[in-house]
């Protein structure tokens, strides 16, 4: 039989601070940004793990849910409600980035064998930034999603927000713990698609009779696959309601 995949949900609050103390302020401040800011700053994370196996015969599933919700309780329990610079010795020599916490979420997890074979792993800051390893790329390389909005006129209509979500995919850089440097990411996104289209009618903006969502995703797409200030443009995806949205991928 072949395998199937399972998809669960778990949250946990911890803090932290981007920051590497041989670098002088004004460096870490560059890098980091406001991810800079002393103490630290905290989230509500949502971990989203995905397990494959056989569904087995005599209970219709792949992995116990109560047996998978329980490992995933023990193993956050370790992270939960933690400063994880300061209270966790994994992050002493590294950076608690997104990329690198969800490296180590991984190791504990994929230790426990009796939950199934790790497939992916998704870390969400929150709605706005999250990091996925898979099983298939290694840990050494992650995709890091960042989400932006903007609002505009579509079609002549009135004003319409906009979701795009960004997802860039490489290697987790050994010093910064990041797949790509977020600051220019946001600066880039911010000068070649939220400022040009903020407010304004899409058709002039983009200089096209009709905008729909496939060409304004490969719009975004275009607009920025040449100058990601790190890794590879991966996928680009435009939001226009809770049913609808579109993915381009060049």
């Amino acid at each position: 039989m072949a395998a199937v995949l399972l998809n669960k949900r778990i949250e946990f609050c911890a803090s932290h601070r981007y920051h590497k103390p041989e670098w002088d302020a004004a460096k870490n401040r560059a890098t980091f940004g406001a991810c800079n800011n002393d103490p630290g700053h905290g989230h509500n994370y949502m971990l989203e793990v995905t397990v494959a196996g056989e569904v087995d015969p005599r209970t219709g599933m792949v992995v116990n849910l109560f047996d998978l919700k329980v490992v995933l309780l023990q193993v956050l329990e370790e992270f939960d409600h933690k400063h994880l610079n300061l209270d966790l010795p994994y992050f002493k020599a590294q950076i608690p980035t997104s990329e690198n916490i969800a490296r180590v979420l991984w190791d504990k997890l994929d230790a426990q064998r009796d939950i199934g074979k790790l497939q992916r792993l998704s870390l969400y800051e929150d709605e706005d930034l999250c990091a996925d390893l898979t099983a298939e790329a290694g840990l050494d390389v992650a995709s890091v999603t960042r989400r932006y909005s903007f609002t505009a006129v579509h079609e002549g209509h009135r004003g319409h927000t906009w979701d795009v979500f960004v997802s860039v995919h490489g290697p987790i850089d050994r010093e910064t713990g990041m797949v790509t440097d977020i600051v220019a990411l946001d600066r880039l996104v911010h000068d070649r698609i939220l400022l040009p289209f903020e407010g304004r009618d899409l058709r002039i903006a983009l200089a096209t009779p009709s905008v729909t969502g496939e060409y304004l995703a490969k719009a975004v797409w275009d607009r920025i696959v040449s100058v990601v200030p790190a890794g590879r443009l991966q996928l680009v995806k435009v939001v226009q309601s809770r049913d609808l949205s579109y993915e381009y991928c060049g």
